[in-house]
């Protein structure tokens, strides 16, 4: 309220007179003041944004209530949802896969099967590329080898349970001694883990704390609470235990398994997360037939119980994507699963826990990147106390069935592609959330920090990951109308308020870069820059250091937060202007993995020199105020002088913005002259499958025909016709011996 009255002062006492006033003030005064209340007011509303969203998340940690372990193991005893997780990684280190497939494979979640969806080329030339690939391709079998010995034990003993005869509905004090025997086997093999996990930084310490040793010390404390009912002679009913047995068992027991699409041509091979995705999602609830051709491999359709079969993708009720680099807590799946099943979550799509940052970060720059992190995950949590929750795309369960609706076939390259999240934008969850709501469905945020996400340690990768995020929003603007009269259509309430959250969440960064630099830049006169716009701004930067204190971080923090953002302000200005160019081209940009390195990534030179371009300018902003005694105006460049030198000085380095720029140079100067590629052709004679099924003898980059869920087929003119026959025209025989004719003839 205060940064509100304190605008409609401002507008009433400053803006106005130097507007309505008749006097001798010339054009460009006025334009300048209105010019200036404008930008103010944009950066007011995202202001009010915050502070509305952040009085959100109040309410909803006060009142959320946590839903008893017992109540969660019964409504899944009988009739368990099924659930995937797709885990997509690109180039991926094998330390950071595997965190994130054993966080996943460790889900207190029955029937779970989890599918890491490798994105590497199959066919590299560079060693290092070729390890890794090796590596991840190796790793399902790994993780299911670590956890064969207590999933036999565990299995094994709940089947023994479920067949037992039993003359009584309490369970004897032999079966309560086994039951804590294996509760204890299982805390004691989990904290054998924790002991010989090697840590090399904090991400492996938060895991082994927060998963590996958490999960050992819940089980530990069941154990002691069923050997406390022991030693008071008291005991458990059958079914409890069951409950208990069925725990251990769906800890340990999981299907892990790898999906790669680009060793497919008659998959998408563009280079972006969503279809990567999109590629899986389109196979769930199919039965393939893996061809080989000269040219590549294909995949053909076939019926559920056909033999021939190779590739089998079941359909699970639910879908858990979640990033390469990202951890989830072990009851994740089963809390959210659970908020889902609910009967007034019906129509609920995606539920998810916004991630948090996590702890200890050993630079400055993972640190306060970290902690804009944490600050977003407040704001998600309000913003869903309104209805304005967005998808947040590094992890969240998506109910099938509501994916399925998003599903659109296109055959505009020649192929039928199957897209389900739009890869429009490099931001595929915002976008699709949109569509989502567009459609009736809701987005839940579970308020608890259940899942955590790494933040880039160093100022490089910390660009390649800003300009992605300030990349798409204008492009998703226009469906916000649509949105908004789907609400209409459906004859539901509709919010002001979710509208300008919306609004403020995909447009905020455009007219925050904009206003940013022309307060840093340009010389407003000293009566615009009035005490009033001070009391703006004061209730932001409170409430944010106060956020900051409850997530761990200090309360001076907001300055290095304030200077961050100021830091990042040529990142933030080129994802808009990529996202322009996208609007007037209509051209995809490629989706820009964040680096994960242990050595600094080299930022783009631009990114380096133009912080420095700000602080010649805010220092001659405060030179020449103080030269003409306008005192105020000096004061406000002499702060944004000294906040934006120190933060260049911890974020980038002297030293390595020298580095960065000459490395920028160099590289221009050596970057190689562009080489036209060449088109190979398919030799009829030796490549005769593959000129037999392409039509042709170009080779292909991808699959000109692909068959779809309908049983169609694709041709290159675009035309559909009926699904043809595998065995007649896209498997081959050897043609059988002279003698084998004969026999045959006669």
């Amino acid at each position: 309220m205060t940064s509100l009255l304190a605008l409609i002062a401002f507008a009433a006492t400053v803006v106005g007179p130097e507007v309505l006033t008749p006097g001798p003030a010339n054009l460009r005064e006025r334009l300048e003041a209105v010019g200036y209340f404008l930008l103010v007011s944009l950066l007011t509303l995202s202001s009010l944004a915050y502070l509305v969203a952040r009085q959100g998340y109040l309410r909803r940690t006060r009142s959320h209530r946590r839903v008893p372990r017992a109540e969660l193991e019964e409504a899944i005893e009988n009739d368990a949802p099924s659930l995937t997780v797709l885990v997509p990684s690109y180039r991926e280190d094998q330390r950071t896969n595997l965190l994130t497939l054993m966080s996943a494979a460790l889900q207190e979640f029955p029937a779970l099967r989890v599918v890491l969806l490798i994105d590497d080329p199959p066919n590299s030339d560079d060693p290092e590329h070729r390890k890794l690939l090796d590596a991840a391709r190796s790793l399902p079998a790994s993780v299911s080898e670590l956890l064969e010995e207590p999933r036999i034990r565990f299995t094994r003993a709940l089947d023994e349970v479920l067949i037992a005869d039993r003359t009584s509905d309490l369970v004897d004090e032999h079966g309560l001694n086994r039951l804590i025997e294996d509760y204890e086997y299982a805390a004691d093999w989990l904290g054998e883990q924790a002991r010989d996990w090697p840590c090399a930084d904090h991400v492996d310490d938060f895991f082994v704390e927060h998963v590996l040793r958490a999960l050992a010390a819940d089980l530990s404390i069941v154990a002691s609470a069923l050997r406390g009912a022991l030693v008071n002679r008291a005991t458990i009913r059958w079914t409890r235990c069951v409950q208990l047995r069925r725990r251990l068992a769906s800890i340990f027991t999981v299907e892990i398994t790898s999906f790669e699409r680009k060793r497919f041509l008659s998959l998408s091979d563009e280079p972006n997360k969503a279809m990567n995705l999109n590629s899986y999602l389109s196979l769930m609830g199919a039965s393939l037939i893996e061809q080989r051709t000269s040219a590549g491999d294909i995949l053909i359709r076939c019926e559920p119980q056909d033999p021939a079969a190779t590739l089998v993708v079941p359909m699970t009720d639910y879908v858990l994507t979640l990033d390469a680099d990202s951890i989830v807590l072990p009851e994740y799946c089963l809390r959210l699963v659970h908020i889902l099943e609910r009967p007034e979550n019906s129509r609920a799509g995606i539920a998810q826990t916004p991630y948090s940052a996590f702890p200890g970060a050993a630079t400055r720059v993972e640190r306060l990147a970290g902690a804009t992190t944490d600050l977003q995950h407040i704001v998600h949590q309000g913003m869903a106390d309104h209805g304005a929750g967005y998808w947040v795309g590094a992890n969240a369960i998506l109910r099938m069935r509501a994916i399925l609706e998003l599903r659109t076939d296109d055959d505009s390259e020649g192929r039928m592609v199957t897209r389900f999240l739009s890869d429009r934008t490099v931001i595929e969850d915002t976008e699709s959330t949109l569509d989502l709501t567009s459609r009736g469905w809701q987005i839940l945020n579970y308020p608890e920090r259940l899942a955590y996400s790494a933040s880039p340690p160093d100022f490089g990768s910390l660009c390649v990951q800003r300009r992605r995020w300030a990349n798409g929003g204008l492009m998703i603007l226009p469906k916000l109308r649509g949105h908004w009269r789907s609400q209409k259509q459906r004859g539901e309430k509709r919010s002001f308020i979710e509208l300008g959250l919306r609004l403020n969440y995909l447009a905020s960064i455009t007219w925050s870069t904009i206003g940013l630099m022309l307060l840093l830049a340009y010389p407003y006169r000293s009566r615009l820059l009035s005490v009033l716009v001070v009391m703006m701004a004061a209730p932001y930067f409170l409430a944010m250091a106060s956020d900051l204190k409850r997530s761990g971080y200090k309360r001076t923090d907001v300055i290095r937060v304030y200077g961050f953002n100021l830091v990042m302000l040529p990142v933030n200005a080129m994802g808009v202007l990529q996202s322009l160019g996208q609007i007037i081209t209509g051209h995809k940009m490629a989706f820009a993995r964040t680096p994960k390195v242990r050595d600094r990534t080299v930022a783009p030179a631009l990114f380096v020199i133009f912080p420095w371009v700000l602080v010649g300018l805010a220092f001659w902003a405060m030179l020449s105020a103080a030269t003409t005694s306008r005192w105020s105006q000096a004061i406000v460049a002499g702060v944004n002088l000294l906040v934006l030198l120190g933060a260049i000085i911890s974020l980038i380095g002297i030293r390595n913005s020298v580095a960065d720029v000459w490395l920028g140079f160099v590289a221009q100067l050596r970057r190689p002259a562009p080489r036209l590629a060449q088109r190979r052709e398919l030799d009829p004679i030796a490549d005769w499958e593959a000129v037999l099924y392409h039509g042709s003898t170009d080779r292909p980059r991808s699959s000109p025909r692909r068959i779809d869920s309908s049983g169609t087929v694709s041709d290159d003119s675009g035309g559909r016709r009926d699904k043809p026959d595998p065995e007649r025209e896209l498997e081959f025989f050897p043609l059988p011996e002279q003698n084998d004719l004969q026999t045959q003839e006669s």
